[in-house]
């Protein structure tokens, strides 16, 4: 942004505010529920329920900001919420990512951090400052794809319409993936292969490593590899470490800088959410693209000692690798004290991309029931706790099982039948406690 930004109006731009108050984002269309009194600040999400929360048709325009809370924020519902958003009416989106995840909260994790593209000010509310320009309209919609209610969805999505988008310009994507857990010398994917001209963002990491076969070891030595344009089995860029590739060294703690950062770096449960933005650094590519990161981790002496112990075979990676996977002798009296080791951790990421076209043919976790695994310790039971809904709604669960499954139409009939037979039976209740 240049200082003239400040203080011009560009020539028949409009500003708009997609919320629970205009979700269209009508002009003069703000505020009217409840005499303009506050009726109408959030949306409830029904089970398997798609609510539409902006849109724009037969404009262009820029998505310059997006904001959202829920009631009683948890992993639960970052993992069952899935955010969609579709460019110039794409038949697939752009963006079909879990909500969470899309916001930089890796493992279900709220934390307070800011960088360049994501905020979270104090760990209970999710902001995105990315630039999403459309050329002929947008919609951003949200998925519940659990089986409780996702209560008191606060949102706003800041856009303006009738800019000038440049005919080169690139469309805005998401992919989330996950591999839980990961495999033995084979990279993990961060981005599958993707055809066509653009630019790669960035992309933040939710992982969980497996304490029971590595202990408290670190496991992240591997290199990130990006192969550009019709790079086969070797990249033309090539990372020298995990803890490297977000710009810090010698394992990683707790920061927020503005392109790099680890905001949880939990050394008792070996959990860890990290990212890397590449904007003062561009990364291009010309016909496709494709992203990785290896799964290394480094001994020492306790940790052979505990291998030992406890019978588990690793293969050897860095100099002294060999093609073939076989386990490491730690009996060997030449063997250092420190080097280098193949393992499998749990691992997650949502990467961000533009692409010169508005859809793109990546796979999709869809699966609720396979994200949920991507929460450390998560018992599937949760997926039906209702103490996550409001009080009126567990009420109403009570005594009528199959709530979620009414149409709005048959709530409100039961409503009318209700208030009927609540003012019937209140009339008769006090005219039999009248004495004589």
């Amino acid at each position: 942004m240049t200082d003239h930004d400040f203080y011009r109006v560009p020539e028949g731009v409009h500003t708009r505010w997609a919320s629970p108050e205009n979700v269209w984002g009508r002009k003069g269309g703000g505020g009217k529920s409840s005499f303009g009194r506050k009726g109408s600040p959030y949306l409830f999400i029904r089970p398997g329920e798609a609510l539409t929360l902006a849109e724009v048709k037969n404009n262009s325009g820029i998505v310059h900001r997006i904001w959202m809370t829920l009631h009683g924020l948890c992993p639960r519902l970052l993992k069952q919420l899935r955010l969609e958003i579709y460019w110039d009416e794409a038949s697939r989106p752009a963006v079909n990512v879990p909500l969470g995840d899309f916001f930089g909260i890796g493992l279900g994790r709220m934390t307070a951090f800011e960088n360049a593209c994501f905020s979270s000010p104090e760990g209970r509310s999710v902001n995105c400052h990315i630039p999403m320009p459309f050329k002929r309209g947008m919609k951003i919609r949200i998925v519940n794809d659990g089986f409780t209610t996702a209560n008191m969805l606060y949102y706003d999505v800041d856009y303006t319409i009738g800019d000038s988008i440049p005919e080169d310009a690139l469309y805005f994507h998401a992919w989330y993936n996950q591999e839980l857990p990961t495999t033995l010398r084979r990279d993990y994917t961060i981005l599958p292969r993707v055809n066509g001209k653009g630019r790669f963002l960035g992309v933040s990491f939710g992982v969980f490593m497996d304490k029971e076969k590595y202990a408290h070891s670190w496991g992240g030595e591997g290199e990130v590899k990006f192969y550009l344009d019709d790079d086969d089995e070797y990249p033309t860029l090539c990372g020298t470490g995990t803890e490297d590739y977000i710009g810090t060294g010698w394992c990683q703690g707790v920061y927020s800088h503005r392109y790099q950062g680890c905001t949880v770096a939990d050394e008792e449960r070996m959990q860890l959410c990290f990212y890397r933005f590449h904007i003062p650094d561009p990364v291009y590519f010309h016909r496709n693209i494709r992203v990785t990161i290896q799964q290394i981790g480094s001994w020492n002496s306790e940790l052979i000692r505990y291998f030992i112990e406890n019978g588990v075979q690793v293969p050897r990676a860095g100099l002294f690798a060999k093609e073939s996977v076989e386990p490491i002798d730690f009996s060997d009296p030449d063997l250092p004290d420190f080097d280098l080791f193949e393992r499998s951790d749990y691992w997650t990421s949502c990467c961000y991309f533009y692409l010169d076209k508005p859809e793109n043919e990546l796979p999709v976790h869809v699966d609720l029931l396979e994200r949920v695994k991507s929460i450390p310790d998560f018992d599937e039971k949760e997926l039906y706790d209702m103490n996550n809904e409001l009080p009126q709604i567990r009420l109403i669960k009570k005594y009528i099982a199959n709530f979620h499954e009414l149409e709005l139409d048959e709530l409100r009939e039961l409503s009318k039948a209700l208030n009927v037979v609540v003012a019937v039976l209140t009339n008769q209740e006090r005219a039999l406690s009248q004495e004589e």
